[in-house]
């Protein structure tokens, strides 16, 4: 596979790093991705410090491959993040990544003080070369084709432009790739790596609940929507998911709309209406009105598959692709 800049700093042997899908990321995914030579991600805010150096060294009992660890900072206690960053570079995170507030150097150079890179996901030119004048090592380009709570406001290919020129280090392409030939078609353009989370979504190790992945797999780009409906619990946070469950969000009057079982103490907790909550597979009710986030990638997702098969589905295609590119 096509050797980048990305490869080389993180010591991945493709270049994708998978999108950390908030409650969907999970030890056994983050591992399976970097056992497959990507970049495994796990989402660790709303956790103690103890709490995100346990899930590292559970991510790091599965693999010796990199992987990392992805903060967003709206959710976390200011106090409490520069510890939740210790812990995660002490326990040989290789990444330590942050997202939806400005660039902080200091929190930068917390994850390198444990000796892990740092990188920013941004939306825009200007927060790029803020990440990139903070210290990050490199910097993911997300595109407003992104599934999920989006940053910036223009198209991947407007923004890489943008990003690649005023920044030195490796930029990560972010939005709409689902497919090898986005993959390739981002490498192209000058990305030194990219950012998959919708196919994700629907791999097996992941644990969405089941009709959330069917709608997945029924939808395509068409079927996506720049949104604030599900903000509930983030006010003024625009994301992309599918219309249908936007539609069955608002058409449903209940003031929650599902609850979710604690498999240990058996305590229910109910999900309301218009709250952000991923639809999991331990969680019933009205999944179809809970937020089924989806990038403009989505036509990509055919069926539910092994997370490795997905990395090895992309990378082949991509280097396929580029190979023949290269031959004209």
């Amino acid at each position: 596979m096509l050797t980048t800049r990305f490869t080389q700093l993180v010591g991945s042997s493709v270049p994708i790093q998978q999108a950390a899908i908030g409650s969907l990321t999970n030890p056994a995914l983050a591992a399976a991705v970097a056992n497959a030579g990507g970049l495994g991600m796990m989402a660790l805010y709303g956790r103690t410090p103890d709490e995100v150096g346990a899930a590292v060294r559970e991510i790091r009992s599965l693999t010796a491959a990199p992987a990392g660890a992805n903060f967003i900072l709206h959710f976390m206690d200011a106090g409490a993040v520069r510890e939740c960053v210790a812990a995660a570079a002490g326990a040989r995170a290789r990444v330590v990544e942050f997202f939806y507030s400005e660039p902080d150097s200091s929190l930068i150079a917390a994850a390198h003080a444990g000796g892990a890179l740092a990188c920013w996901q941004v939306g825009s030119r200007d927060e790029a070369a803020a990440a990139a004048d903070a210290g990050c090592d490199f910097v993911v380009a997300q595109g407003i084709e992104a599934g999920g709570h989006v940053r910036g406001h223009i198209g991947l290919l407007a923004l890489l432009d943008q990003v690649l020129g005023a920044v030195r280090v490796p930029v990560v392409a972010a939005g709409g790739i689902g497919s090898g030939r986005a993959m390739a078609a981002a490498l192209a353009a000058g990305a030194d790596g990219v950012r998959v989370g919708t196919r994700f979504v629907a791999s097996l190790e992941a644990g969405a609940h089941p009709d959330y992945v069917d709608a997945l797999i029924r939808a395509e780009a068409k079927d996506t929507v720049i949104t604030e409906t599900f903000s509930g619990n983030w006010p003024d946070a625009p994301h992309r998911c599918l219309r249908s469950s936007v539609e069955a969000a608002l058409a449903f009057t209940d003031e929650n709309i599902a609850e979710i079982v604690d498999e240990e103490t058996g305590e229910v907790y109910p999900i309301p209406r218009l709250h952000s909550f991923t639809p999991r597979r331990e969680m019933r009710g009205n999944i179809a009105a809970m937020p089924h986030w989806a990038g403009e990638s989505v036509g990509g997702v055919k069926r539910a598959q092994p997370a490795a098969e997905i990395v090895r589905e992309l990378a082949a295609e991509a280097d396929r692709l580029l190979a023949e590119r290269g031959r004209r």
